[in-house]
């Protein structure tokens, strides 16, 4: 972790009547990383974004963010954070500029510092052409964007993100994936909920995977690809011969004839990848090419909750 922990949660427990929803969760983020949550749909991630925002009440547990106790400091909790949900909060009505100086107004900032903030963010996401127009007239990409610029206007230290990107075309989802990372780049802690794998594998530096009111894995993305089993090697030869002598010397399988390729079981790990190349050395075998192939993030998501993502998102 790059700072001290500036999410903390132990036990969470919620539950809708008799329906639980989560079931002891732990979690630590990190100050200054994203922390990305995955899971199917009902898995209690947007339901842990609004206990951590203090829109819903936990059932027991302990959670501290950003310093403050959230049962008994609900009030600075929601001071140090901004909220940016599924569902844009955005004034139809007031144009671009008028919405973030609606939400300087209701964080008593003053005039003249509401003034700076609007005029700071709307520069930074890329509004200031558009701070005099209504957001109808905004692409899907802009209105988060402002949506997002309206939850900043509070200078908050951790922000919630819940399905940011959901609805948006590729181009849009690349313009908030930058102005997450231009978050943190500022120190900025980021808590996401997400179906896109993509956006995980290119936001979060720890991810963890919900399903059954329970994190069933949390890890870098890297460390949750090697969970899942099917990552090799694959070694290029430029004659048989070569081949054959490769896999005695690794004790795998030679393919049919007719191959000149041959896979080598492997976690992808930098201490297997080193040693792979020493082995075929210290047989004297020449190797034409290397490839090394992982399981992804969609591997790691079928594997732990029996469905793919691109089932959660189409569902």
């Amino acid at each position: 972790m790059r700072g001290p922990a500036v999410i903390s949660v132990v036990g969470l427990r919620t539950a809708f009547g008799s329906t639980v929803v989560l079931e002891g969760l732990d979690l630590t983020v990190a100050e200054g990383t994203v922390y990305a949550l995955l899971g199917p749909n009902g898995a209690g991630k947007t339901t842990t974004v609004d206990v951590l925002s203090t829109l819903l009440p936990a059932d027991a547990g302990e959670v501290r963010v950003a310093g403050h106790d959230l049962a008994r400091e609900p009030g600075a909790v929601r001071a140090a954070i901004a909220l940016t949900g599924q569902f844009s909060a955005v004034d139809g009505l007031l144009t671009g500029a008028e919405n973030l100086r609606l939400m300087g107004d209701l964080h008593h900032l003053g005039r003249r510092e509401t003034r700076r903030r609007a005029a700071a963010l709307l520069a930074r996401f890329d509004l200031e052409a558009a701070a005099d127009r209504v957001p109808a007239t905004y692409s899907g990409g802009m209105r988060r964007r402002l949506d997002l610029a309206m939850g900043l206007m509070g200078d908050p230290r951790v922000v919630f993100l819940d399905e940011p990107t959901t609805g948006l075309d590729p181009r849009s989802r690349r313009a908030v994936w930058d102005a997450v990372r231009d978050l943190v780049a500022d120190g900025v802690t980021v808590l996401l909920t997400t179906q896109y794998l993509e956006e995980a594998d290119q936001l979060a530096d720890r991810i963890g995977v919900l399903d059954g009111d329970r994190l069933v894995a949390e890890g870098t993305a890297e460390e949750l690809k090697r969970l899942v089993p099917g990552g090799h090697v694959r070694l290029r030869f430029d004659d048989g011969a070569g081949l054959d002598d490769a896999a005695r010397a690794l004790g795998v399988q030679a393919p049919d004839a007719g191959s000149l390729a041959l896979e080598v079981p492997g976690d992808g790990s930098v201490a297997a990848l080193r040693a792979l190349p020493a082995r075929l050395d210290d047989a004297g075998v020449d190797v034409a090419g290397l490839t090394v192939h992982t399981p992804d993030l969609d591997d790691v998501f079928l594997a732990l909750t029996g469905r793919t993502a691109l089932e959660e998102v189409s569902s």
